[in-house]
């Protein structure tokens, strides 16, 4: 009994694994049309095959119908950590060909004047990006007789280029890390550059594009030696293969750390890596933020008269960034409507003022309008959406004393500040008296006796 509980467990955890992610990626094939234009075929690749025959597709080319065999398992690794709730992930898939770097700085990667033979045949590139990963990869079609021709079209994904995190968030003032892995199996081992076996040598490149402006960020060739350009804004990449085996596969590490991140260096970063004759990219996306401090004045209550409009509320909203898509909203939580309403009055926003460090303040008014007697005891409150902050946004508040209801009245209020007046002008003018006595004694103290 006991091998049989073991037996279905292990069953239950090939179904599992088989199961897991999706078995076939919808895909669109572009390709050059007339007229300068691309055109858009629809086309799919099988990532797993289940037992028996292949799932046929009649409405695909079979060119356009790949099955794709992974030997570094990046791609099926990719998938079966694919949340079920994150949405299909868009791919586009186009024919490749294998050329040489165009960058100075990556030419010892091939010192030939030709491809390898190893390189001859039908190339595609896969594009994929959703919110959860974006990847680069690309495929080698196989020459090697296929199972049911005419059918499908066997493919080797050679060289995989992904990220796991492509959209980072990062704190103003913040170390950022912006994710890279990269696989590659090459298809024989001519394929590889190295005489000796061992991962080969390789390009990693950063790329920083903002505000329609870019620039070589980072540049890295780790196995070559060479003059490589300048790091910017103190970037550092983990640039190196996670292995050492004789003919791969292979897998590697690209990621990107930037230090103590400022606005100016959000955006869309572009990662290369460059093999003989290959290269795969893949975009991230870089979002600075900080969330605002918010402070009311005056605190902590605002008296007012019946009748009368209280003082005017300064929101204070401190130390914040992007500046867009700040709201302040003003409302007055309890009183004779119920607990929450929007407060009445004339509102409005200052000027943004620009700090050191990027990030920017400002400062909402509201002059409320005349209150009643049942509004004592509200609170008027602002309240703050940015990106940065949860849906419900961030508020201050401060309470309404309406005058005659709670403490002294208005009139009380005066008579003591009058009785406060006279009372000081008494105690001057005892002062004033005894200074004066005293001054007398003094002075007759200082008489000669024969005039006293």
């Amino acid at each position: 009994m006991k091998h049989l509980s073991l037996l279905l467990a292990l069953a239950l955890g090939l179904v599992t694994a088989v199961s897991a992610g999706p078995t076939v990626i919808e895909c669109w094939f572009v390709e050059d049309a007339d007229g300068g234009r691309l055109a858009k075929k629809p086309a799919a690749l099988l990532l797993r095959q289940g037992p028996g025959r292949i799932p046929p597709r009649p409405d695909l080319d079979p060119k356009r119908y790949l099955r794709v065999h992974d030997p570094t398992g990046t791609l099926q690794a990719a998938f079966r950590r694919y949340p079920r709730s994150a949405p299909t992930p868009h791919c586009e898939m186009s024919h490749y060909i294998p050329l040489p770097a165009s960058v100075n700085w990556v030419k010892g990667l091939t010192p030939e004047q030709s491809c390898p033979r190893a390189l001859d045949g039908t190339w595609f590139m896969v594009s994929m990006s959703s919110p959860v990963l974006s990847l680069s990869s690309l495929l080698q079609s196989q020459t090697e007789p296929q199972p049911d021709p005419g059918l499908i079209t066997m493919a080797t994904a050679v060289l995989t280029v992904i990220t796991h995190n492509p959209t980072t968030r990062i704190q103003l003032g913040q170390d950022a890390l912006l994710d890279l892995s990269f696989a590659y199996m090459p298809s024989t081992p001519e394929a590889t550059t190295p005489l000796a076996p061992g991962p080969p040598p390789f390009g990693l490149e950063w790329r920083h594009q903002h505000l329609g402006e870019g620039h070589l960020l980072l540049a890295a060739t780790p196995g070559l030696r060479g003059q490589m350009p300048a790091a910017q804004d103190g970037a550092v990449a983990f640039a190196a293969w996670d292995d050492d085996e004789s003919w791969g596969p292979w897998t590697g590490n690209g990621t990107l750390w930037l230090p103590a991140v400022k606005p100016s260096q959000e955006g869309a970063y572009q990662a290369t890596i460059y093999l003989p004759y290959l290269q795969g990219q893949v975009t991230l996306e870089l979002a600075v933020q900080k969330s605002p401090k918010v402070s009311l004045m005056p605190s902590p209550l605002v008296w007012a008269a019946p009748g009368e409009a209280p003082p005017e509320l300064v929101c204070l909203v401190s130390h914040f960034y992007p500046s867009e898509g700040l709201e302040v909203e003003w409302e007055l939580r309890g009183g004779p409507e119920g607990s929450f309403q929007k407060a009445k009055g004339q509102s409005w926003l200052s000027a943004l003022h620009h700090h050191l460090d990027g990030s920017v303040s400002l400062s909402g008014h509201l002059q409320p309008s005349p209150v009643t007697t049942a509004q004592h005891g509200a609170r008027y409150a602002c309240r703050v959406h940015h990106p940065s902050l949860p849906a419900l946004g961030r508020s201050a508040e401060v309470t309404l004393e309406v005058a005659g209801l709670s403490g002294p009245s208005l009139e009380d209020g005066i008579g003591l500040f009058l009785s406060a007046f006279l009372l000081l002008g008494l105690f001057k003018a005892l002062g004033w008296a005894e200074s004066t006595v005293r001054a007398l004694k003094t002075t007759l103290g200082k008489l000669p006796s024969s005039l006293t």
